[in-house]
C-alpha cells in the first residue's frame, strides 16, 4: 500500500524527499555496482591485450573545447554550467570518443601512429534514449587513431565483439552500416538541406512509400528504395548493394563495407554479421564504416563504433560499449564467498582468511548468535571451530 508524502511522519517524508533523484539518474546498489565495476575492469583488460593503453579524460571541460569541430553535433546532448573559477562555460561530457581524440591530437601528438587508446568512465546526457532510460551511465571503449586502412575497422569491430564474448555474452551479432552511403547518394541526386533531412528521416524509418514521394522522381526513388532493401545478412545485403547503380563515392564506401565484413568474418567466423545500408545509430561525428553490437535476447544495442576524423584531421575509428546494457546481457556473476567472523576472531586469522579470498565480515557484538548474524548480513559461510562452514549446514 502506497502512502502519500503528506500522510507520512515529517521525518519519514524528509527522508523520502532526499531519496528522490532526477529522471534518468539512479543509485547503483549491491550487487549491481560491483558488477558494473568488474565488467569495466574486464573490458579494459581485454583491450590491453590488444595493445590499447588507458587514458582518463576529465568529466568536465570548457564548452569551447569539448564541443569544438565535429563535436558541435553533440551540443544538444550536453549539460552546461558556469565555472566559478574561470567564469567560463563548462560542459559535462556526453561521450568520451572525441575527448580521447583531443588527447591524441594534443598531449599525444608526438606518439607513434597508429595510436591505440582505451578508456572507461561515466557520461551524462541531457535526454535519455528510447531504449536506455538512464541519462548517466558508464562507457568503456577503444580508439585507433592514425590509420585509414580497412584493417583498422576490422580490428576495432572484432575486438569489441571478442571482449563481449569473453564476458560470457552469447548470441552476439555485428550490424555494419555507413552514413556515407546515404550521404553520398543524396548529394549525387541533388538533395540537400531540408530535403535531405526529410529523406534521411524516411530512410531511417524504412518508409519506402515516403522515400519515393520525397525523392521527386522515379529513378531517385528506385535507387533509395534499393538502399532500404539492401539489409539483412551481410552476404545478401552486399549482393543487393552491388546491383545498384550508386554514385562513385557511395560505391567506394560499399566496397569498404565489403572489405570490413570479409575481414571480420576471417577473424571471427562464428560472429553473425548483418548490414543495413540506411541505418545510422551513431553520433553525429561518425563519417564512414560504422557498427552496432547486439546480443540475442538483449534489449537494445550493447555498443557501437565507427570511423571519424580527429580535431587534427587524422583518420580514426573506435568502439564504445555501454556497461548498463552489457550487464543485462552478461551471465549473472558468481556470488562472492562472504564469511561471517564472530567478534572474538583473532586478527591474524581474519587476515589469513581475507588473503585466501574470503570477503570476511567481522562481528561487532560478542553476545550475538554467529549463525543468525551471518544470515542477517547476507553471508554464505560462518567461521566455526576455526574453519569456514556453509550457513545452510546447521
Amino acid at each position: 500500500m502506497s502512502v502519500a508524502a503528506e500522510d507520512m511522519p515529517a521525518e519519514n517524508a524528509s527522508l523520502m524527499e532526499r531519496a528522490l533523484l532526477p529522471a534518468g539518474m539512479l543509485d547503483l546498489l549491491p550487487p549491481e555496482a560491483e558488477q558494473i565495476a568488474a565488467l569495466g575492469a574486464a573490458l579494459l583488460a581485454s583491450f590491453a591485450r590488444y595493445g590499447y593503453q588507458r587514458v582518463e579524460p576529465p568529466l568536465v571541460e570548457f564548452e569551447s573545447t569539448l564541443l569544438a569541430g565535429q563535436a558541435a553535433g553533440l551540443r544538444d546532448h550536453v549539460f552546461r554550467l558556469m565555472d566559478p573559477v574561470s567564469l567560463r562555460m563548462l560542459a559535462v561530457r556526453a561521450d568520451m570518443t572525441l575527448q580521447v581524440a583531443r588527447i591524441a591530437a594534443t598531449r599525444l601528438e608526438a606518439a607513434p601512429r597508429p595510436l591505440r587508446l582505451s578508456y572507461a568512465g561515466e557520461v551524462l546526457r541531457v535526454r535519455a534514449g528510447q531504449l536506455r532510460t538512464a541519462r548517466q551511465f558508464t562507457q568503456a571503449g577503444v580508439e585507433l587513431i592514425g590509420s585509414d586502412a580497412p584493417e583498422a575497422d576490422v580490428e576495432v569491430a572484432s575486438l569489441a565483439a571478442e571482449a563481449l564474448a569473453a564476458l560470457g555474452v552469447a548470441g552476439l551479432s555485428l550490424d555494419l552500416n555507413s552514413p556515407a552511403i546515404v550521404g553520398a547518394t543524396l548529394a549525387a541526386i541533388g538533395r540537400n538541406g531540408i530535403a535531405a533531412a526529410e529523406l534521411r528521416a524516411a530512410l531511417d524509418h524504412k518508409d519506402t512509400a515516403a522515400v519515393r514521394v520525397l525523392a521527386g522522381d522515379a529513378a531517385a526513388g528506385d535507387l533509395l528504395a534499393g538502399l532500404i532493401a539492401a539489409s539483412g545478412l551481410a552476404e545478401v545485403a552486399l549482393d543487393r548493394l552491388g546491383r545498384l547503380k550508386l554514385p562513385a563515392e557511395a560505391a567506394r564506401e560499399v566496397a569498404r563495407l565489403k572489405a570490413v565484413a570479409a575481414g571480420v568474418r576471417a577473424v571471427a567466423p562464428a560472429l553473425a554479421i548483418t548490414i543495413d545500408a540506411v541505418e545510422y545509430r551513431g553520433l553525429e561525428y561518425q563519417t564512414g564504416v560504422s557498427f552496432s553490437l547486439f546480443a540475442r535476447g538483449a534489449r537494445g544495442e550493447l555498443g557501437r563504433g565507427g570511423r571519424y576524423r580527429t580535431p587534427a584531421g587524422e583518420a580514426a575509428t573506435g568502439a564504445t560499449l555501454f556497461l548498463d546494457a552489457v550487464a543485462l546481457a552478461a551471465p549473472e556473476p558468481t556470488p562472492r564467498r562472504r564469511l561471517f567472523l564472530p567478534q572474538d576472531t583473532a586478527p591474524d586469522v581474519a587476515r589469513r582468511l581475507r588473503a585466501e579470498g574470503w570477503d570476511a565480515v567481522q562481528g561487532l557484538d560478542a553476545r550475538a548468535d554467529a549463525n543468525g548474524e551471518g544470515r542477517r548480513l547476507g553471508c554464505t559461510h560462518v567461521l566455526r571451530a576455526g574453519a569456514p562452514t556453509p550457513l545452510n549446514k546447521g
